[in-house]
Order: C-alpha cells, then structure tokens, then sequence
C-alpha cells in the first residue's frame, strides 16, 4: 500500500461513510486534534514514565484511534452499513478513565490551590497533553455543534475525562515539586 493516494491533493479528504469532505471541516479539524493528542502522550510515554501510567498511556492512545475512527464516520440513525456496526466509543471507555482518575488521585495530597505546569520532564510533558488534549475537546465540542446529531456525544466526555486523568498523572510525576500558582499582591 502506498502511502500517498494524491485524492487529498485538492483539499478534500475521505470520511468512513466514504464521502469526501473539505480538510478545513469541523470534522476533519477535529480528527487532526485528537491525532496531535495521540502523538503528545507519544511524547509523554518517551519522558520515561512509570510503568502503571505507560500501560495507561497505551492504551488510551489505541483508544484514541478508535475515538478517531468514530469521528471519520458521521452517525446515521437505523443505518448499519454493510450490516456491520461503526466503530462508536461508548460510555464504558469514561468509565475506564474515571476509575483510573480516582486510583491515581487517592495516591495524591489534596489540592488546595492551582498549580503551574512542571514539576518535572515527565510531569512537564503530561502538562502539555493535556493542554492538548483540551484543545481537541473543544475542537469536537465545535463538531458536534455544527453537525448536530451526527457526531457520537461520547467523544467529547472521552476527552473531557482524558484531560482530567492527564492533570492527576501529571501531578503523579511531579512527585511533590509542584509550583503553586500564587497571585500577585495588590
């Protein structure tokens, strides 16, 4: 298989479905966020991180995929094509990043008051994912809004809870050398 097609050289790019759609879309936008996110936690995983949060990491990144295959095929109501089921994240893949949230959390001291990004590489790295990945959250959001009905509401809460267990593996790799924000005297 070749790597270059030439069928997006004009600016439109192919959906799941199999329409063809402008690059510059909401949807396609959207698509290439989440990409960039799944190559930041790339990034993260190479700082070296523990081994628990690696295999994390992992999988969310194959996760990632899946959320983007949901993204490139617009949803159809009744409609099975081919008589297979599309590829649609659910509400079991928050749930798996909620229970991750609390286990890492209840390993954490409470946070009283903001705190800046660092701490450490690996902490510096999951700081900028998540940053990241709140961009790909509003990136959907803005999808989901201007194709109403036709894209899966699961992907926004995905990242949503993603940026979340990001901020707590963050603070996890910090291992207390967080900053605390502190705001100036007036």
């Amino acid at each position: 298989m070749a790597i270059y097609t030439r069928t997006g050289d004009g600016g439109e790019t192919g959906l799941g479905d199999g329409s063809r759609v402008g690059k510059g879309g909401v949807r396609i936008v959207a698509v290439g966020e989440v990409d960039e996110l799944n190559a930041a936690l790339g990034v993260a995983r190479a700082a070296g991180l523990p081994g628990e949060a690696d295999r994390l990491l992992e999988v969310i990144q194959r996760e990632l995929f899946d959320l983007g295959a949901d993204l490139a095929r617009p949803v159809v109501d009744g409609e099975v094509p081919g008589g297979r089921a599309p590829l649609r994240l659910d509400g079991a893949y928050v749930a798996r990043l909620e229970a991750a949230i609390d286990t890492v959390e209840a390993t954490l001291p409470a946070l009283r008051r903001f705190i800046l990004p660092g701490g450490s590489e690996a902490a510096s790295r999951l700081h900028f994912a998540r940053a990241v990945c709140r961009r790909a959250e509003r990136a959907v959001v803005t999808a989901t809004r201007a194709e109403a009905g036709r894209t899966n509401p699961e992907c926004g809460r995905y990242l949503n809870r993603l940026a979340d267990l990001l901020f707590v593996l963050a603070r996890q790799a910090a291992g207390g050398s967080e900053t605390v924000w502190r705001p100036p005297d007036r």
